[in-house]
């Protein structure tokens, strides 16, 4: 039984049923007299200054949720590997038990998440794909991460992303709503109110509409799934702020390398907990055919987005010469590229 009784349970996929053709002209009449008169009141409500969009602040926009103490401690790895396999009997390793591996390897949650904290947990949801494609963070490791963050002390935890097919259907289909649910944490889909624009100034990225859940939180933990990446060739913790931005993103796949490092210089997390549990090794993003995907039951953490990226994508294969996006990120100095000169512990 859930801790959390009173709480409204989360919808079911079948619960979304397909409206008459004469039903959803009635709903589409409704929304756009409310988006119009939520953009008309959100227009004259909006905070001019604090988004860097009024006139005269040109500024790059960046939100860094990165802690400085800590990172000086020699007794705390600043990249952790947590690796499991089956036992004798078939059983694999617990999602949580690896989370917990690797980051108590950097100190504990408690290194990162204080007492009354809002933190906001950044899956990958971008996909209508169930775990077993291994499309999307495994629901697992998004639950040991609320999970910790709550016995950290958090007041609050939001699990929150941009996806890419219909958010209801990925959030429910990805096992991500339900577990986030029971363990306590607020589930916010994607909805226009939710998206303010923001002054990015990247080399790409200029000014763009942003996902603000995502963005307002004392700390914020980016928990990516390892995958190939058709354009890209590897994704994983920069790649995920994708689910940052509104609008039109697939415009950004043109210079897809410098995007990816644009919206790595825009957001700076408390903490990378990268799910290797099962890898889309081809195929990726979306996959969908259980054979392009390996178990490697394996969990990365790092207090650097660049150098977490750099190891995972080894995973798969990939080095971080074939990557452009991690030498950009690297020359901006948002992290290092060469993951071995980090403090690097195996657990």
């Amino acid at each position: 039984m859930s801790e959390f009784p009173n709480r409204p349970q989360p919808p079911r996929l079948g619960d979304f049923e397909r409206p008459s053709r004469r039903q959803a002209l009635q709903r589409a009449g409704a929304a756009t007299v409310v988006l119009a008169g939520a953009a008309g009141a959100g227009y004259l409500a909006r905070d001019r200054g604090g988004f860097g969009v009024a006139a005269g602040q040109g500024a790059r926009q960046v939100r860094d949720y990165q802690l400085t103490e800590g990172r000086s401690n020699p007794e705390r790895a600043e990249l952790a590997i947590a690796r499991g396999k089956r036992d004798e009997a078939g059983k694999a390793p617990s999602a949580e038990s690896l989370v917990r591996a690797a980051i108590d390897a950097m100190g504990g949650m408690g290194a990162f998440v204080s007492r009354g904290d809002v933190v906001v947990v950044k899956p990958n949801i971008g996909w209508d794909r169930m775990p077993i494609h291994a499309a999307n963070t495994n629901p697992d490791v998004v639950g040991a991460v609320v999970k910790l963050a709550y016995d950290a002390g958090a007041k609050r935890v939001v699990v929150a992303d941009g996806s890419c097919n219909d958010p209801n259907r990925c959030f429910q289909r990805s096992g991500i709503w339900k577990k986030a649910y029971e363990f306590g944490a607020d589930v916010v889909l994607p909805a226009e109110h939710r998206y303010r624009t923001m002054r990015l100034q990247g080399d790409v990225l200029d000014e763009w509409p942003v996902f603000t859940t995502l963005v307002e939180a004392d700390k914020v933990i980016n928990v990516p799934v390892a995958k190939h990446h058709n354009l890209a060739k590897f994704t994983a913790a920069m790649k995920n702020w994708y689910g940052v931005l509104g609008g039109r993103r697939n415009r950004l796949h043109q210079n897809i390398d410098t995007s990816i490092a644009d919206l790595a210089t825009f957001m700076r997390p408390t903490l990378t907990v990268i799910d290797a549990v099962r890898v889309l090794m081809r195929n990726g993003p979306q996959g969908g055919n259980i054979d392009d995907t390996r178990e490697l039951h394996t969990i990365v953490a790092s207090v650097d987005q660049v150098a977490a990226d750099a190891y995972a994508s080894t995973l798969i294969g990939q080095h971080r010469d074939n990557l452009p996006y991690l030498k950009i990120a690297h020359e901006r100095g948002i992290g290092t590229m060469f993951w071995e000169k980090l403090r690097v512990k195996e657990v």
